[in-house]
This record gives C-alpha cells, sequence and structure tokens, in this order.
C-alpha cells in the first residue's frame, strides 16, 4: 500500500493458516481447502500519510473459487460481474463480531508510531479523539434507525420515476430502447440515458452508470443486455441500503468510502444542473461547505455512508417549515360518510341537488334569456303566418322573422357584460347576491354564439328560401299579395340583393364573420399558425381591431332595421327600440373611459425587469383612485400604441400610497412595452433586486402611462370567505398578491388595535369599569368583521427559479409579520424533479439545511420553503377540507384553462363529501 490510498483484500472470518502464507494475501485465494459454510466479507483497510492505518469498513462478499494451476488473468468478466452483483449487507452476529475485533484491532494500529519522524502524539490524540466522538455519533444514529425512517428515506431516492417502475413493464420498455439503441448488441454508455429513460438529466444517468460500474469492477463503454438488466435491477432496487450505496458511490469517485467537500460540491452542481437551478450552481461550494459543517463537525475532512444516510433520516426534521396541513383518516371518513350504502336513484338526486346548489345563478339568468328568446321568436312567428306573405314565401318568412326579432335582443344585450364600470358597482350592490357578475364574458360569449345560430336563420332563410320563391311567384299572385311590399314590377334576384336591405344584411354578416372568427381561441391566442403577410390576423391585437367593426354594424343594423319591406309605420319598426339602452349605456362607459383615463396622472416611480420577461412597474397613485385587492386596471402606453388599452392586476394593497402591476412579456404589446422599459434601465447597485432597474433618479425619461380603472374580478370578493384557497400559475399569481399583502396589513393594523385595546382596558379598570365594557362592546363588532377570513393558503406553482424574485419582497414581509399563522404559504417550482427523485435528494438536503441554519430557502431566496415539481391537488382540498370541517372556502384560480377545469371538479366532489363548502372562482380579463 502506498500513502493515502487502500486496496481491497477477500478473506474469511475464520482464517485458516493456510491463507496467511506466501507474505501478502492475494487479491484471489485458493479456497479448495475451505469449509463451503465459511462466510467472507470485504474489508477496506486505509493507510493515511501519517502512517496511520483506519478501518474503512467490513462488508460481506462471494468468495471466487480458483483452481490452483489457473492462471487468475483467464477469470471471465462474467465471474467477476457475478461476484459484486451477489453482494449484500448482513447483520448475522459472527460478521459484526469480527467487524468489531477489526475495528479494536485498527485502533491500535493507529497508535503504533510507523514513522517516528512525523506521526507526533498531540495530533494522535486529536485525531484518536475526532475519531472516538464521530464513532459516538455513528452508534447513535445506528440506535435511531428505524424501520419507518428507512421507508420515508427511501422515498428520496428514486433514481426512475414512479410511473416508469412496473416491474416487468419497466423492464420491457427499456428491452424496446435496447433493441432500437444496440450496435452489435451492446449498448453504449452515452445511449444509458435514453435507454432507461433519463433523457432530460442525461448527465445525472451516465453518473448512475459509472457509480455501478465502478461497484461493478467494470471499466467499460459499453454494455450487453444481461448487463443491462442488472444494471437496471440495481437501479430500481427497492432496498434503501442499495439506493443509498448506488448514491454514495456516485459521489465517492475515487472508491476511498468517503466523501470530501469537493466531491459534494460536484454532485451538487450535477443535480442543480438536472434541475435547470442555475444559481445553485453558482452557489455549489457555499452550500457543500454547509453539508460538511453539518455532518462533519470532527473536521475529519470527509463524511461516510452512514453519515448520508442519517441526513436523509433526519430530513424531515429539518423541514417542518410550510408544512402541509394536517391531516386523519378519521375525519376523512367522516367526509365520505353520506356517500356509502346510496342507492343509484339517491346519488343521482345527490349530484342534481348539488348542481342547482352552485348553478342557480346561471340557471335561472340562462333560463330567463333562452324564455325570452323563445317568445319573441313564437310571437314573430305566429305574426306572420296570419299575413300575406306566408302564402308566397310559407315557413321560411316565419322563420326569418322569428330569428330577426331575437337578433334585436341579442344584438343588446351582448354590450351589457362589457359595460365593465356598471358590473363593477353592481358588485357592491344586492344584485350580487343572484346575479353571476363573475360570468360576465362567459355571457357575452354565449350571447355571441345565439347571435351566430341566429344570424344562419335569418340571412339563410331570406336569400335560399324566401327571394327564390318570391321571384319564382305567379304574376296575378305577386301583384294580389306582393306588390304593395316590392313595388308593381316583380323584382329579379340581384334587385333584392342590392337593396338597401339586402346590402346591409350582406355588410353586415362578412364583419361578422370576420370579427367571429378572430375573436376565436385559437386566433386570440395565436394557435393557428399563417404564414406571413396573414400572421398579422392572429393574436391579440387582430381580435382587438377586428372588434371594432362592431361599430359599423350597429350603425348597418339600425338602418337595415329601418328600411324594411313588411313594415312601413315608424313606430312598428322596434330594431331601435331594443338598441337605444345598451348602446347609449356602452358609449357613456367609453366616454366615460376616455375622459377619466387623462385625468389619472401617473407618474412612474420604480422599473424593475426581473427573470422571465417580468416587468414591473411602481406608480403614483391617484387620489380619487380607491380599488379593492383583486381588482384590475386598463393600462396604456402611447409610445407603443396610442390606442391599445390592455388588463392588468393590481399587485399592490389598497392602504399602499402607489399602485403596482406585474406584466410579463407573452404577446407583442407586452413584449414591446418591456422592451422600451428596458431602454431607460440601467444596472441594479448593490442589495437591489431584478436585473434591470430605474425610478425617479434615473436620468433617462421614463415614458408615460396612462391608466383606467378600477375594474371588478372574482376574487375581489375574498372577505366574504372563511377561508381562502389562492391558487397561481405563473404570472397568474398577481391577483392574489394584492389579496396577501391586504390581509396581511389587517393582521398589523388588529394587533394594533388589540394592543392599544389592552392598554386602553388597563387605564379603564382603574377607573370605571362600566367604560370599560363599553369600549369593548364598540370595538367588538369591527374586529369581529374584519377577521372573517381566519385562514388563507397560496399555492403558487411555477417553471422558472427566476420567478420568486417577482414577489420576493412581499413573501418575506408575510414571512414576517405574520405571527398568527393566518396566512400559509406554498411555492412548487415544476422543473425540479418531485420530492422523493434522487436527482433532486441532494438539493432536498441543502434546502433543508440552509433554511435550517439561515432560514432561507436556497431555491426562492426567501423565508417560504419551495417544494419541487406540480401539488397533488386533491390532497391539497382534502387537507384543508378536514382542517376546516364546516367552513366556507373561497378557491381562487388565476392560470391555464387545464388546471381550472381540474381544480373546479374536485370542489364540485368534495362538496358532496360533508359539510364544507368550496366555492370556485376563475379570473376572467
Amino acid at each position: 500500500m502506498t500513502g493515502g490510498r487502500h486496496e481491497r483484500r477477500w478473506a474469511s472470518d475464520t482464517v485458516p493458516d493456510n491463507m496467511l502464507s506466501g507474505g501478502s494475501s492475494p487479491a484471489y485465494t485458493d479456497t479448495s481447502s475451505l469449509n463451503p459454510n465459511d462466510e467472507f466479507v470485504e474489508v477496506t483497510l486505509d493507510l493515511q500519510d501519517d502512517d496511520t492505518i483506519i478501518l474503512r469498513s467490513v462488508e460481506p462478499a462471494t468468495v471466487i473459487h480458483v483452481d490452483n494451476n489457473t492462471d487468475t488473468e483467464n477469470i471471465p468478466a462474467s465471474t467477476s460481474s457475478s461476484r459484486s452483483s451477489t453482494m449484500r449487507r448482513s447483520s448475522s452476529n459472527r460478521l459484526r463480531q469480527f467487524s468489531q475485533e477489526l475495528k479494536a484491532f485498527s485502533m491500535e494500529l493507529r497508535r503504533f508510531p510507523w514513522s517516528y519522524g512525523r506521526a507526533s502524539s498531540s495530533n494522535a490524540g486529536g485525531l484518536d479523539s475526532a475519531l472516538a466522538a464521530r464513532a459516538i455519533r455513528r452508534q447513535r444514529a445506528q440506535l435511531d434507525r428505524t424501520r419507518s425512517g428507512a421507508h420515508r428515506a427511501l422515498k428520496g431516492l428514486r433514481f426512475i420515476s414512479s410511473n416508469k417502475i412496473n416491474g416487468v413493464d419497466g423492464w420491457n420498455e427499456v428491452q424496446n430502447n435496447f433493441d432500437k439503441l444496440q450496435k452489435d448488441g451492446y449498448l453504449y454508455r452515452a445511449d444509458f440515458a435514453k435507454c432507461i429513460g433519463m433523457v432530460d438529466s442525461k448527465e445525472f444517468a451516465l453518473e448512475v452508470y459509472d457509480a455501478i460500474s465502478r461497484r461493478r469492477r467494470l471499466k467499460v463503454d459499453k454494455i450487453s443486455k444481461d448487463e443491462l438488466y442488472a444494471y437496471w435491477t440495481q437501479i430500481t432496487d427497492e432496498s434503501f441500503d442499495s439506493r443509498l450505496q448506488i448514491f454514495f458511490d456516485m459521489v465517492d469517485k475515487n472508491e476511498d468510502g468517503r466523501i470530501t467537500e469537493e466531491e459534494v460540491k460536484e454532485i451538487i452542481m450535477l443535480s442543480a444542473s438536472a434541475n435547470k437551478l442555475s444559481r445553485l450552481q453558482a452557489q455549489a461550494e457555499e452550500y457543500a461547505a454547509l453539508i460538511m459543517e453539518e455532518l462533519d463537525p470532527e473536521r475529519l475532512g470527509y463524511i461516510e455512508l452512514w453519515q448520508l444516510e442519517t441526513l436523509l433520516l433526519q430530513k424531515d426534521t429539518y423541514l417542518n417549515y410550510s408544512q402541509a396541513l394536517s391531516y386523519t383518516s378519521q375525519a376523512l371518513s367522516q367526509n365520505l360518510h353520506g356517500l356509502r350504502n346510496r342507492s343509484p336513484i339517491k346519488r343521482m338526486s345527490s349530484k342534481f341537488i348539488y348542481y342547482l346548489q352552485e348553478n342557480w345563478k346561471r340557471l335561472w339568468i340562462i333560463i330567463l334569456w333562452i324564455l325570452i328568446m323563445t317568445g319573441l321568436f313564437l310571437w314573430k312567428y305566429y305574426q306572420y303566418k296570419q299575413r300575406a306573405a306566408f302564402d308566397v314565401m310559407g315557413y321560411c318568412v316565419l322563420t326569418a322573422k322569428g330569428a330577426a326579432e331575437t337578433l334585436k335582443l341579442n344584438m343588446a344585450i351582448i354590450l351589457l357584460p362589457v359595460c365593465r364600470n356598471t358590473i363593477t358597482w353592481l358588485r357592491s350592490t344586492r344584485l350580487s347576491s343572484f346575479v353571476p357578475f363573475d360570468d360576465n364574458i362567459n355571457f357575452h360569449k354565449t350571447i355571441a354564439a345565439a347571435i351566430v345560430i341566429g344570424v344562419i336563420l335569418h340571412a339563410g332563410n331570406h336569400l335560399a328560401c324566401d327571394f327564390p320563391r318570391l321571384i319564382n311567384e305567379d304574376e296575378s299572385q305577386y301583384d294580389l299579395d306582393m306588390s304593395k311590399f316590392f313595388g308593381t314590377n316583380k323584382p329579379a334576384y340581384i334587385d333584392l340583393v342590392r337593396g338597401v336591405e339586402g346590402v346591409t344584411g350582406v355588410i353586415m354578416v362578412v364583419c361578422m364573420v370576420i370579427a367571429f372568427t378572430l375573436a376565436t381561441r385559437w386566433f386570440r391566442r395565436s394557435l393557428v399558425t399563417l404564414p406571413k403577410p396573414f400572421d398579422r390576423l392572429t393574436g391579440f391585437n387582430a381580435f382587438w381591431y377586428s372588434h371594432h367593426l362592431f361599430v359599423i354594424v350597429y350603425v348597418l343594423l339600425l338602418v337595415h332595421g329601418w328600411f324594411l319591406y313588411f313594415v312601413k309605420k315608424w313606430y312598428k319598426k322596434t330594431t331601435w327600440m331594443y338598441l337605444a339602452f345598451p348602446v347609449l349605456l356602452y358609449a357613456g362607459e367609453r366616454t366615460l373611459r376616455f375622459f377619466r383615463s387623462g385625468s389619472y396622472t401617473v407618474r412612474i416611480l420604480k422599473v424593475a425587469i426581473y427573470p422571465g420577461k417580468v416587468l414591473t412597474l411602481q406608480m403614483t397613485k391617484p387620489p380619487q383612485f380607491r380599488y379593492k385587492s383583486g381588482q384590475y386596471m386598463f393600462v396604456q402606453c402611447p409610445v407603443v400604441s396610442p390606442f391599445e388599452w390592455h388588463p392588468f392586476s393590481i399587485t399592490s394593497a389598497p392602504n399602499d400610497d402607489y399602485l403596482a402591476i406585474h406584466v410579463r412579456g407573452l404577446g407583442d404589446w407586452t413584449q414591446e412595452l418591456s422592451r422600451v422599459f428596458s431602454e431607460v434601465c440601467e444596472q441594479p447597485v448593490a442589495g437591489k433586486s431584478g436585473l434591470l432597474r430605474a425610478d425617479e433618479t434615473t436620468k433617462t425619461i421614463l415614458p408615460r402611462l396612462l391608466i383606467d380603472g378600477p375594474y371588478g374580478a372574482p376574487a375581489q370578493d375574498y372577505r366574504k370567505y372563511d377561508v381562502l384557497l389562492l391558487v397561481g400559475l405563473g404570472i397568474g399569481a398577481t391577483p392574489f398578491i394584492s389579496i396577501l399583502k391586504d390581509l396581511l396589513n389587517n393582521i398589523v393594523k388588529m394587533e394594533e388595535l388589540e394592543d392599544s385595546t389592552s392598554g386602553h382596558s388597563r387605564r379603564s379598570d382603574q377607573s370605571s369599569g362600566s367604560a370599560d365594557s363599553s369600549s369593548q362592546s364598540k370595538v367588538s363588532p369591527s374586529k369581529k368583521k374584519s377577521l372573517r377570513t381566519t385562514n388563507a393558503y397560496f399555492y403558487w406553482v411555477t417553471r422558472e427559479q427566476g420567478s420568486f424574485d417577482w414577489f420576493k419582497g412581499v413573501m418575506n414581509e408575510v414571512a414576517e409579520l405574520d405571527h398568527r399563522g393566518v396566512i400559509e404559504m406554498h411555492n412548487y417550482l415544476t422543473s425540479v424533479y418531485e420530492e422523493g427523485d434522487a436527482r433532486s435528494a441532494l438539493i432536498t438536503m441543502v434546502q433543508a439545511l440552509n433554511h435550517a441554519k439561515n432560514g432561507v430557502d436556497i431555491v426562492s431566496g426567501t423565508m417560504v420553503r419551495t417544494h419541487f415539481a406540480r401539488p397533488n391537488w386533491k390532497k391539497v382540498l382534502s387537507k384543508t377540507c378536514t382542517k376546516h370541517a364546516g367552513a366556507r372556502i373561497g378557491v381562487f384560480y388565476c392560470g391555464a384553462p387545464v388546471l381550472a377545469k381540474e381544480l373546479s371538479n374536485l370542489c364540485h366532489e368534495f362538496n358532496q363529501k360533508g359539510s364544507t363548502k368550496f366555492e370556485f372562482h376563475k379570473e376572467h380579463f
């Protein structure tokens, strides 16, 4: 042996005499004379630079039987592979006894002065005390290791996602990949990640490959299918010890049985790279030192396998901050009680009753609307059935006229849901108790669909049925019935189309087709890819400008409704009667918006650009601008476009002396806005967040902004609920930041009120007891009202680590000032592999340690813990339901429509299981 290195030898715990002959122990021994029942172990000894010997490990091993006449160099590789693959841990008394004897022997060896000039007695004494302290810690760790603890730790060391570990099915998928990737029957190292399904983390997969290869004494660049199966078996092994050993071997690249700080740093950087955590990579050295400080208090400069195991087992102790809600199976069974032993009829009736309870506001509006349309249609239908036109044109004219009457109604009321100022005001009235103002945009779309149907029936019957029947009518019959409407000369088809009625009708249909098409989700969300220059027909701009075609449509509709063939008296021409009030109301709203935006003069106070193309704007708040948390406002930047207004949630609290919005560059307008402001920004000074910043001290003149609002949104009604569940995806967290800040301000005010009340009570006790009781009776009602919301749970799911910079200040402020625990925040980062995956195991350890030591989460840089992957929403609602039984819980969501449907269905499901009621609300703009 040489200093600082070790070699592995094979020996038996019952050592025969013939094994000690011949000088040093050979790597492969002649075991022909040994008892087959003898138990062999692998012993690792370290010879240090100071010539001391340390016992590293004692592990069971399979002896390789080699004939005396056989050259050891001819041993097949498969035999070696078989040897290492059958190694396993043992807890037999003989092995433990032999291990203890060797440890005692090694302690004696350490005291032996191998080099008189190098090993001083003082150094040996310090090393002995450090080793003794570590030995004591190891014994304690072994006593603390329980089966349940190992089971919890096992969840943190999955190398393959749980959905891929399907026994035979999982291996079959790997076999298929092998058949596609193999070359001459071998799988090359470079294709290993793709073969086992770890394409997104190739570097990590290669480290797993190398670790298993080192463990199996293989140094090959390719493996066969049988060897791949052995690798797969080890990777998917359910044994905690086996997985832990693989993870340890990944770090321990030089196979000395110990992990140094440099090796810890390398594996942290590898895990950070696999999880797309660039900031963590830059701080790998700092976090490696943190792990060594925790696991190596003796300052020996290395950690061992059992210390890594201890960290995994104690991870949950460190992760006690921002824990999930408490949960009991008994409470869940109580919630489920009532659905059991029910007949299908009772279950269906229960679902129907629940549906009515959840949707009665929508239902009565829709039913009333349908009844009115039906009444108008039938009224015109039977009215024209009594007229001469029916004798010529038949049922076509009846259908066309009935559809026309519904079109008048729908073209009028479609403007009401987009009268935002009116709806915002009506939200604060008692009318909101039975009118679903949150669904104004959905109702707007529903009416639009009815208009499409009405146009098809009206225009289709006229063009394809009424006009052909009229021009083909007998002359005598025409003179008798139709001449007073269409003139003495029977018109041709082209004459009917070229008339005022025909031209206005055709132009209206063309404008509507354009506006309706560009308003569909495919065009408005740019889901349709068109070649240039037609690509301008997609996106928000195309939707916005095409909707202004309805100005032309309404003018033509008034003209079309005045020049009628069958109606000549003005008071019977009812189109203008339908449109008068809605059009005037909408026009008044637009006029108000125009003048109000001019009066709301704002000055930019601060600009910051964060990762993820997010622009934060803070501006002065006009004195007359009063809003509620959860509301939004429209913003215009004349430099970008003098015509476009875009809605953004207000992220400042109502009590703040400024207005704030967060804008993410997703569309052409928002990207241009970010570009304009980035040109006037500068690099932030030390201690300031953001990639670029600007404020009033910036030399460059900041662009001017115009604002309009505020406007109502579902989240503004959060005070009506006992418990809040706020869910935001990415930039969808913005409506809830204002709510969190408002709740926090209320919490601080209540604490100040209680302090002042308690001080006043003490003074009142000395003067008058009656005065005290009256003051408390005055305080109590306001206190009770302000504390209607007892708890708020905020779930923020994002893909990028840099996103947490957007609201870092708010999250830290809540964590510091919310002493009552009213607000509970959960951050989720989906770019990191789920908790339990080996690729994120070390990150979870560092996260837990750093928060325990410094109180800061390493991922978000805040006091709020960051969870990995996506939340299990069913568990979230289940635990919330259990903790707040019988409460009224408001679920507010802003983000992608897919999750909205899932949350809505879960609320529907849990509302049928118990007394807790979830009310789901989705943000609409």
